[in-house]
């Protein structure tokens, strides 16, 4: 598919990864860890990597003190996007984003759905924007981070952070 405005200038970002997991660590966290390497191989910059517990009051801490860093652009998270009970990302960053991106979700779900099927329908993966950075939340497998990644935020990441920034 091509794309309909293809950036020409290559612009680094500051990008900081949030993994929400109750069991992963910096050795198990392949998601993380993909983030990481995905900004990196298109010339971004890491400038923040927490693993934190899905619980929505150390989510929002995070975020919040992400949202002070004045050369951040750009918030990712990995995990707590299901319906579990646990399942609290969505939950808590529905409540700091001063504005959505409602398409990043509906076209996540249509591009997990031509991968698995029917069970797309318990994502809820989300993006906006936070004290003026992206926010983008994906779902914690692998797979989804690897599908998000490619088919929707780094084609569009430099073109957004500029729209964000004009």
């Amino acid at each position: 598919m091509s794309q309909p405005h293809q950036d020409q200038e290559l612009i680094s970002l500051y990008c900081a990864v949030i993994t929400v997991s109750d069991t992963r660590t910096a050795e198990t966290d392949r998601s993380g860890q993909l983030m990481k390497n995905k900004l990196q191989e298109k010339g971004h910059h890491i400038r923040d990597y927490v693993i934190i517990p899905d619980d929505p009051k150390q989510i929002i801490e995070q975020v919040v003190r992400l949202g002070k860093m004045e050369d951040l652009a750009v918030i990712l998270c990995n995990g707590g996007t299901g319906i579990a009970p646990r399942d609290t990302t969505y939950d808590a960053l529905v409540t700091l984003l001063e504005k959505t991106l409602p398409g990043f979700g509906e076209l996540f779900r249509y591009l997990s759905y031509q991968e698995i099927g029917s069970r797309a329908i318990a994502s809820r993966a989300i993006a906006g924007v936070y004290q003026g950075k992206l926010v983008f939340s994906l779902p914690g497998s692998s797979n989804a981070v690897k599908l998000g990644l490619e088919q929707l935020i780094l084609p569009e990441l430099v073109h957004l952070a500029r729209i964000q920034n004009s």
